[in-house]
């Protein structure tokens, strides 16, 4: 087949029409409203899928980071026993030099480091159950007990 060029000058306008009229119109359409919602409620559900994973690690890590703060703060408070002879009466003496403490060289840990990473402060018993003295990590619940997340961890483990 031979292709054929055409001026576009010597075409008849009649002629135009009858080609419009014999090409097949593709109709432009949008979304309907139920394709639209069917859509946001695939993005919805994906959503709340990974969301839901985001949030467990991130507290898994938060737990995580609670049992290395009890080892860190553990550590400060062996300082103070070595320095001072025996073990803070509360961890507010590790902040703040106790009348009792002789040769305290602190502060031995910030008001923050008092605290685990859900917010609760860390349970401390001097003399302890355990040891010279018990720290205790309470979990996300911050209360005694629990499985998962709200599992306590001593400074003993």
């Amino acid at each position: 087949m031979k292709m054929q060029t055409i001026n576009p000058s010597t075409i008849n306008p009649s002629t135009i029409r009858a080609m419009n009229r014999a090409m097949p119109k593709t109709i432009a359409r949008g979304f309907t409203l139920i394709e639209m919602v069917m859509v946001i409620a695939l993005i919805g559900i994906v959503m709340g899928v990974v969301g839901n994973y985001a949030f467990q690690r991130f507290n898994q890590g938060k737990y995580d980071a609670g049992k290395l703060a009890v080892k860190s703060l553990g550590g400060k408070i062996e300082i103070y026993i070595v320095q001072n002879g025996s073990p803070p009466q509360s961890l507010n003496d590790l902040v703040n030099r106790p009348g009792n403490a002789q040769d305290w060289n602190g502060p031995y840990a910030k008001e923050s480091d008092l605290k685990d990473p859900f917010g609760h402060p860390f349970q401390y018993k001097a003399p302890g159950e355990h040891g010279d003295f018990d720290l205790i990590f309470l979990g996300k619940d911050g209360a005694p007990g629990g499985d998962g997340l709200n599992k306590d961890y001593g400074n003993w483990q």
